[in-house]
């Protein structure tokens, strides 16, 4: 048995409780899911040549079938440089493995580990622009995004080491004494005086951050996705926007091309994670409108339509309400 299947089942897989009740119909837990699920069924497959109980009730064709289905699922997995991860990767995997297959069985299988269907998978643009885009006023790296720092679908707070040749040359004195006089204080274990100065430098909108077991002195910047508009939070469909930002985002280090600002402070600017395209994301699994009063690129069009057209994300309602007029609603008091 692969390294990849053990590590899945015994780290995510295990069942937390003897109680028979609480397991999922995969027989896992029934909050574990999607690609821990899968990988404890192959495991369990390999082992015992048995599928998974309850999986009749979402696919048309024999026992038999499904048995032969998970024998090519099992060396599809133990082929995959690297294994399935995440989600759609897992899907993808599935998919291509049982591509000579009724349609009707690819995405019940699917829809039994609660995966992606082949029409809400995207294919997305190679890589990163080698050139600066038209109107892009410079563009910086990001240290690793926190989830709680993505408000909604389409911003997010990120911060930027002082490290950065760009950002070195404009760092206010105090913040940088205030720093020093931080790292001194922490040493001595004066934390009383420690917060107290963090709490100069985070108003200065600076904050030390630990990165690779060092502290680094940060800039934090309030970025807004250009080109798109995702549902609020209390508006249908919010809370899933901000998922796959999150989704897409944590973790990560961040490259961002930056346009300038808006009226609120925050830096416009498209950003690319792990050489993904936000934007493009969000547009074509339906969790953002293309903004068009602030930006007028085609492709962004193009994406939104590709969403349209599918009927994923918040497009499965018919006319979903706009952002924009969600606020300007609220704004006048209606």
């Amino acid at each position: 048995m692969g390294n990849a299947f053990r590590l899945l089942y015994g780290h995510c897989c295990k069942p937390t409780t003897t109680d028979s009740d609480s397991l999922g119909p995969h027989g896992v837990s029934a909050a574990t899911v999607g690609v821990s699920a899968l990988a404890h069924d192959l495991f369990h497959f390999e082992n015992t040549a048995q599928v998974p109980e309850g999986l009749n009730q979402h696919v048309v064709s024999s026992k038999k079938a499904q048995a032969n289905w998970y024998r090519k699922l099992v060396e599809s997995w133990r082929e995959a440089r690297p294994p399935p991860i995440t989600a759609e990767e897992a899907a993808r995997l599935v998919i291509q493995t049982l591509k000579n297959h009724q349609k009707a069985d690819v995405e019940g299988l699917l829809a039994f580990y609660g995966l992606p269907l082949p029409h809400t998978l995207v294919q997305l643009s190679a890589g990163v622009p080698t050139s600066l885009p038209q109107g892009v006023k410079f563009e910086f790296q990001t240290l690793p995004i926190d989830a709680k720092a993505v408000q909604d679908g389409d911003s997010v707070t990120v911060y930027v080491s002082t490290a950065d040749p760009r950002e070195s040359s404009c760092v206010p004195s105090e913040v940088q004494m205030a720093a020093i006089q931080r790292s001194k204080a922490r040493e001595k274990k004066n934390y009383t005086k420690a917060d107290a100065l963090h709490k100069k430098i985070t108003d200065a909108g600076y904050r030390v951050l630990q990165f690779q077991n060092e502290d680094v002195l940060a800039r934090k910047y309030r970025i807004r996705l250009r080109g798109i508009d995702a549902p609020e939070g209390k508006m249908p469909y919010g809370k899933e926007a901000r998922d796959e930002l999150v989704k897409l985002l944590q973790g990560k280090c961040l490259r961002v091309l930056v346009y300038g600002l808006d009226r609120y402070g925050r830096v416009v600017g498209d950003i690319y994670s792990n050489g993904i395209f936000a934007q493009e994301v969000m547009l074509k699994k339906g969790c953002a409108w293309h903004y068009t009063a602030y930006d007028q690129r085609p492709e962004l069009a193009k994406w939104e339509r590709e969403a349209r057209v599918k009927r994923v994300g918040l497009w499965v309602s018919s006319n979903p309400e706009k952002p924009w007029e969600w606020r300007k609603d609220r704004r006048e008091g209606r």
